[in-house]
C-alpha cells in the first residue's frame, strides 16, 4: 500500500517529468511526455478493442506497464496477450509483465484484477458489464479509461453517473473512448461552429451505416450465458444494439455541436434481414431511423443499418442559418468557408497520448458525464425505435426498463436475463413496435 501510494503522489505532482517534451499545441500533441516513474495498468476485457487500447498505451511515450488482465476466458486472454508481446517484433514484450496467476477469469475476475496494484483500469467489456467494473474501479481510487458506450440501460447510465460523482470527489481521471473528442479536425471545426462559424445550428445528421458485423458459431462446450457473452454484440442487455455500440460516435458529436443532449425521441427500425436468417441468433435490429429534438426545437435525424450492398456512411454533418459543416471532413462551407489543414492522428493512439501525457504531467480530466449522456442519447433513441413512440429523455433515464436485473451476481453459469432466452423454437425475443414497453 505504501508503493500504491508513493506511485500515485508521482503521477500526480511529476510535471519535471514533463518539462522535457515541450508541447506546440493543446490540440493537436505530436509529441508526449515521458516520465521515469512507471504507470501500472489492468486490462478488463482482452477482446479486439481491449488488445488495441492497450497497444495504444504501449504506443505513448509514458513509462508504462500492464500488471493484470481479467476475461471471462483466461485461455483467450493468455494468448491474445502472448500475441500482442510478439507483436512488432517484440516491441511491447516489455511493457507486459502478466503472469498466469495474474489472468482473472469468470464474470466477476473483474474484482481480482482491479485490485492488483496498479494506477490505471482500462474496461473494454461489453457495455452491459461496464456499470459496475466502472463502479468498482472508482470505490478502489482507480484512474480508468473506459470504452464507449458505458452502459446499455437507463439503470446501468443512472449507476455511472453516480460513480462519476465520486470519481470527481477523489480527483480520478476518467477517460472515455469517444476518440473523435481528442481528434484535431473535429475540436477545430466544432469549435468554429460554437464560434458562429455557420449561424445558429438548425438540424444535424448522423450516420452509421455499414455492412454487418462478427458472429461466432455456438461452442457445443457452451452455456447459454457463455454463448451469449461471447456473442456479446448480438444481444441489447449486452451491447445496447448497434445505435449504442457504433453509432454512439455519431451521436456524441452531434450532442458535441449543440452543446447539449437531447429532451426527447421518436424513431423506427426493424430487423427485416435478420428475421431471415439469424432470428436464432441475434435480438438485434438491422436499421434504426431517429429523430432527436433538443430543447429549442433544434432536430438530429439519425441512421443506423447493418444491410449489405447499399449505400452506406459513417458521418456527422451539421446545416446552419450561415452555411453548412462536415466535421469528420474538417469543412466548412458557406460565407466563412474553410477547411482543416493539420494534422490527422488516429483518434484511437490520440485519446492515450493525450491520458497518458496529462496523467504524467498531474494534469486529470474527466469524461464520464458525457460519455454517459451520449450513451443515454443512443439509448433513448434504441427504445424509441423498438416502441415506436415519442419517449422523454428525462421519464426514460428515470424510469426505463433495466435489461440485467441482478447482473453483479451473474456468472458464466447462471441463466441470461429472461429477456434474452430463447424460446422453444430457439428464436430470441426481439422488439416489436406498437408492442414494446420501453418501461415494463
Amino acid at each position: 500500500m505504501q508503493n500504491d501510494s508513493n506511485r500515485r503522489k508521482f503521477i500526480k505532482s511529476s510535471t519535471a517529468a514533463a518539462a522535457g517534451a515541450a508541447l506546440t499545441s493543446t490540440i493537436a500533441r505530436t509529441a508526449h511526455a515521458a516520465g521515469s516513474d512507471e504507470i501500472k495498468f489492468v486490462l478488463i476485457g482482452c477482446g479486439g478493442r481491449g488488445l488495441g487500447a492497450t497497444e495504444n498505451i504501449m504506443n505513448t511515450k509514458g513509462n508504462v506497464k500492464l500488471v493484470a488482465a481479467a476475461d471471462p476466458y483466461t485461455e483467450k486472454a493468455a494468448n491474445n496477450l502472448a500475441n500482442l508481446g510478439r507483436k512488432n517484433k517484440g516491441k511491447f514484450a516489455e511493457k507486459i509483465d502478466v503472469p498466469q496467476d495474474r489472468i482473472f477469469g469468470g464474470l466477476d475476475g473483474y474484482k481480482k484484477a482491479i485490485d492488483v496494484d496498479a494506477d490505471l483500469v482500462v474496461i473494454a467489456t461489453p457495455p452491459g458489464f461496464k456499470p459496475q467494473q466502472f463502479e468498482y474501479a472508482v470505490n478502489k481510487g482507480r484512474h480508468i479509461f473506459m470504452e464507449k458506450p458505458v452502459a446499455s440501460d437507463a439503470t446501468g447510465v443512472r449507476r455511472v453517473l453516480n460513480a462519476v460523482e465520486e470519481s470527481k470527489k477523489k480527483d480520478l481521471m476518467v477517460a472515455i473512448g469517444l476518440q473523435r473528442r481528442h481528434e484535431p479536425r473535429y475540436v477545430e471545426t466544432i469549435q468554429r461552429i460554437h464560434d458562429g462559424a455557420i449561424g445558429d445550428v438548425i438540424n444535424m445528421r448522423v450516420y452509421w451505416n455499414g455492412s454487418g458485423i462478427w458472429y461466432r458459431n455456438r461452442n457445443e462446450e457452451q452455456t447459454e450465458m457463455g454463448f451469449q457473452v461471447n456473442n456479446w454484440y448480438h444481444f441489447n442487455w449486452l451491447s445496447g444494439d448497434q445505435i449504442c455500440e457504433q453509432h454512439i460516435h455519431n451521436l456524441d458529436v452531434g450532442c458535441w455541436v449543440k452543446g447539449e443532449y437531447p429532451v426527447e425521441c421518436n424513431g423506427m427500425g426493424g430487423r427485416e434481414l435478420r428475421e431471415d436468417g439469424d432470428a436464432k441468433k441475434s435480438q438485434i435490429f438491422d436499421h434504426t431511423f431517429c429523430e432527436y429534438t433538443f430543447s429549442d426545437g433544434t432536430k438530429m435525424y439519425s441512421q443506423g443499418r447493418h444491410v449489405r450492398g447499399v449505400w452506406n456512411k459513417v458521418g456527422e454533418f451539421v446545416h446552419g442559418s450561415k452555411g453548412t459543416s462536415d466535421p469528420g471532413a474538417g469543412v466548412i462551407d458557406g460565407p466563412n468557408a474553410w477547411k482543416f489543414a493539420g494534422q490527422r492522428p488516429n483518434g484511437h493512439q490520440q485519446e492515450q497520448h493525450d491520458m497518458i501525457e496529462s496523467l504524467m504531467r498531474g494534469e486529470i480530466y474527466n469524461e464520464g458525464e458525457y460519455g454517459a449522456k451520449s450513451t443515454f442519447t443512443a439509448i433513448l433513441g434504441r427504445e424509441a425505435c423498438y416502441s415506436g413512440k415519442v419517449l422523454k429523455w428525462d421519464d426514460l433515464l428515470e424510469n426505463g426498463r433495466e435489461l440485467a436485473p441482478g447482473i453483479d451476481n451473474y456468472t458464466l453459469d447462471t441463466p441470461p436475463p429472461p429477456s434474452a432466452l430463447p424460446g422453444p423454437d430457439g428464436v430470441y425475443p426481439f422488439a416489436v413496435p406498437g408492442k414494446y414497453d420501453p418501461f415494463a
